[in-house]
């Protein structure tokens, strides 16, 4: 299990929109969760049922992971900081489930509390579009960069005025 989050932080991808990052990061635990021969269910019924005038539909996981040697995972998926995902995956984990929530995007993500596990993922977004690279910003340096040694020049010596001048 400690292999998701790795996993994760390999992504790239460049000029995205929302609704594409959020499907390539379920597809990316989808297949992760296949990988270990795990049963997958995408838009699993929660525990947690929809507020009013719904309250009689469950809402939705994004991933549920079926595993015979473990409690279930279960894994939501946001671009933002819901407060419903925490009350959903709270909740999944009071019924014994093992509660993850993958954030991604610009900025600070804010941790969840326990037991729920956060899997950040930082991108970068412009004119609307989101973008992951692995390079890794160049080092700058505290001290200007010299090369040889400071030499001054002798100046010209300035005309003599003379009548022409």
């Amino acid at each position: 299990m400690d292999d998701l989050g790795p996993r994760l932080a390999a992504l790239t991808f460049s000029d995205l929109t929302q609704a594409q990052v959020t499907t390539l990061v379920i597809d990316t635990v989808a297949a992760w969760g296949e990988g270990h021969g795990w049963r997958v269910y995408r838009r699993a019924p929660s525990v947690l049922r929809l507020p009013p005038p719904m309250d009689q539909q469950h809402s939705v996981l994004d991933v549920a992971l079926a595993r015979p040697d473990g409690p279930p995972i279960v894994v939501e998926v946001d671009h933002t900081h819901r407060q419903r995902t925490i009350d959903k995956l709270l909740a999944e984990a009071e019924e014994g489930r093992l509660p993850f929530w993958v954030r991604w995007g610009p900025g600070k993500i804010i941790e969840p509390p326990p037991p729920i596990i956060l899997l950040s993922l930082a991108v970068t977004r412009s004119q609307g579009r989101y973008s992951r690279s692995l390079l890794a910003a160049p080092e700058h340096s505290a001290t200007a960069a010299l090369t040889g040694e400071i030499t001054e020049l002798p100046l010209a010596a300035a005309p003599e005025p003379g009548p022409d001048r």
